[in-house]
This record gives structure tokens, C-alpha cells and sequence, in this order.
């Protein structure tokens, strides 16, 4: 019994120091995976960001005169059509092969679009500025001009204080995934739903004169929503417009007026990038897409103006549920990069 016990001592002891030692082996072998694994995603995320930057890089430099013509062109016909500007001036260099011109080049070209604006809507802009300068001096605070004055100025506030709030604390989301060709495509897909159910329920009984402060209000917080890269601003502030009752041509040429203000404020925020010393975007084709987006954004407000007079948007709801639906096909068969 003294010699049993005296086994089953020592076979016991020994069972519990090669426990303690596989106990031990196996948390080395975990803080090793661990930290394997910690390396290993620190590597891809600084492979990734390495690769969008050498690719934004290769962009800029292969920035032709004809490629900033024909995107210029693509952002100003495309700005004030419900369809996302955005959208199109990704996906359109990409499918061409020249890749993506990137956020900074895009924002600085749009200022063609508010020189558009500026162009077509003088008369309006001049008299909605007077009349809203005139009813605050006299203290009119309640006369139509002013309301119009200062819905236009509280629906450009949603989309300035979102958009700094993601510029100082959304790191990388130019290059995030909302930013990619599928989502892109996705969300051009659920914008044409929306904008086809206001084209049904909408009553479109007011008129421009009606115009009021919830009206700014209303379509400003549906602006903000541009900053999410397919919605498009036109696209969604014509919706908001349809879904508060206003006439088609209303809608539409509020949401021109109201996106100047933001569209001009996002290009002078990106002017510095583009024509910063080590930018590769030239000068001569900086200039050729603005006048290109000019020319083209005008022509583009001229024609949905008399369009909407007459038509309903069901045409842009199609188109944009087939871009969005080609887009994703293209992707499913390798045609189409998803970047």
C-alpha cells in the first residue's frame, strides 16, 4: 500500500507540472497567434490605404485635358438630373479605364455647377436675396420672402455640419466602402424607389410663391443625405420636394437654389487639394473641366426646368434603377471592378 501510494504521489505530481506546462505552452502559442494576427491586420490596413493612395496618385497623373473635358461634362449634365453626379463621375472614368478622379477633383469641378446656377437663376437669386434683406431690416419676419430667405439658409446647415463632422472624424471615407461601385449602385437603386413612390403620392399642388420655412427645413435634411456617394443631392431633394407637395418645376428649381450654397463651400474646401504643390492635376485641365462642367450644367438646369413643366420623373426612376442594376451585373461578371 506504501509503495502504491507513493506511485500514485509522484504520477499525480508529475501529471500536474506537465498540465502546468502544456497550460503554459498553449498561452504562448495564443499571445503568439494573437499577436501574429494583430500584425497581420495592421499590415493589410496599411497595404490598403498604400494602394488607394499610389492609386488617387496614378490618377491624378494621368489627368489629361481630355479626361477633365469629358468628365467635366459628365459632372455638369449629370448635377442637377436626379440621377448622382457622383455616381457617374466614378463610374464613368472607371468603365473608360482612366480609374477614379478622385473626391477632391470632383468637388473642385462642381464649382462649375454653382457658376450654372448663378448664370440661369440670377434674377431669382437677386430678388430672393433683396426681398429676404429687405423683410429683416423692416423686421417682416413673418412675410413669405423672408421665410423663403432663411429656409434656404437653414437647409444648407444640415449638410455643412455633417460634412465636417465626417471630414474631422470619419478618417478614410472617401475610400470606404460607401464610396465603392456596388454600393454606389445599390444606393442608386433605393433613391429611384424613393423618388418613384413621391412621384405617386405627391399632391404637386404648390407653386414657388408657396415656399416657407418647413420647406427648406424639410429638403435641407434630405440634402444632407448627398453626402452618402449614389443618393444624389438633385435626386433627393426633388423627392423630399414631391413628398411636401410641391409642383414638379418647384421642386426643382428650389433644389438648384438650395444646393448652391453647399456645392460651392464643398468645392473652395477641396480647391486647396487640387492646386496644392504636389498635386499632379495640371492647371490648363483643371480649367477645361470647369468649363466644361459650366457649359454642360446649364444646358442640363435649362432642359429638366421646361422638361418638368410637362413630364413626370418616372424617366429618371427607370434610368436609375437600370444604372444601378447594370452596375451590379458588370461587378457579378468580373466587366466591372468593384472599387
Amino acid at each position: 500500500m506504501g509503495v502504491c501510494a507513493l506511485f500514485w504521489k509522484d504520477f499525480g505530481s508529475n501529471m500536474l507540472i506537465d498540465i502546468a506546462i502544456a497550460q503554459a505552452v498553449g498561452a504562448g502559442f495564443s499571445g503568439a497567434q494573437a499577436n501574429l494576427q494583430a500584425n497581420l491586420q495592421a499590415n493589410l490596413q496599411a497595404n490598403l490605404q498604400a494602394s488607394a493612395e499610389a492609386t488617387a496618385q496614378a490618377t491624378a497623373q494621368t489627368m489629361t485635358l481630355f479626361h477633365a473635358v469629358v468628365i467635366g461634362l459628365v459632372q455638369g449634365l449629370t448635377e442637377f438630373l436626379p440621377i448622382s453626379s457622383t455616381a457617374h463621375v466614378k463610374v464613368v472614368p472607371v468603365m473608360l479605364g482612366w480609374g477614379d478622379p478622385g473626391v477632391s477633383f470632383t468637388a473642385v469641378i462642381q464649382l462649375g455647377s454653382v457658376a450654372a446656377i448663378l448664370w440661369y437663376f440670377w434674377s431669382d437669386l437677386s430678388s430672393v436675396t433683396m426681398n429676404f434683406l429687405k423683410a429683416a431690416t423692416h423686421g417682416r419676419f413673418s412675410t413669405p420672402e423672408f421665410r423663403l430667405g432663411l429656409g434656404i439658409l437653414l437647409g444648407t446647415l444640415p449638410i455643412v455640419v455633417m460634412g465636417l463632422f465626417i471630414k474631422l472624424f470619419v478618417p478614410g471615407y472617401d475610400s470606404s466602402v460607401v464610396r465603392s461601385t456596388a454600393a454606389i449602385a445599390i444606393t442608386s437603386i433605393v433613391m429611384a424607389i424613393l423618388l418613384g413612390i413621391a412621384e405617386k403620392v405627391g399632391r404637386r399642388k404648390r407653386d414657388f410663391s408657396k415656399l416657407g420655412l418647413n420647406d427648406g427645413v424639410i429638403v435641407g435634411l434630405a440634402q444632407a443625405l448627398a453626402l452618402i456617394p449614389g443618393v444624389s443631392r438633385s435626386g433627393s431633394t426633388l423627392t423630399a420636394g414631391l413628398f411636401s407637395g410641391l409642383k414638379r418645376e418647384s421642386a426643382a428649381r428650389f433644389s438648384f437654389l438650395l444646393g448652391m450654397p453647399a456645392i460651392l463651400l464643398s468645392g473652395l474646401v477641396s480647391l486647396t487639394d487640387v492646386v496644392g504643390a504636389d498635386s499632379a492635376v495640371g492647371l490648363v485641365p483643371l480649367m477645361g473641366g470647369l468649363l466644361a462642367a459650366v457649359v454642360s450644367s446649364y444646358l442640363a438646369i435649362a432642359w429638366l426646368i421646361e422638361f418638368l413643366k410637362n413630364h413626370s420623373t418616372w424617366v429618371f426612376v427607370w434610368y436609375r434603377l437600370a444604372f444601378g442594376a447594370v452596375i451590379l451585373g458588370a461587378i457579378a461578371l468580373d466587366i466591372l471592378e468593384n472599387v
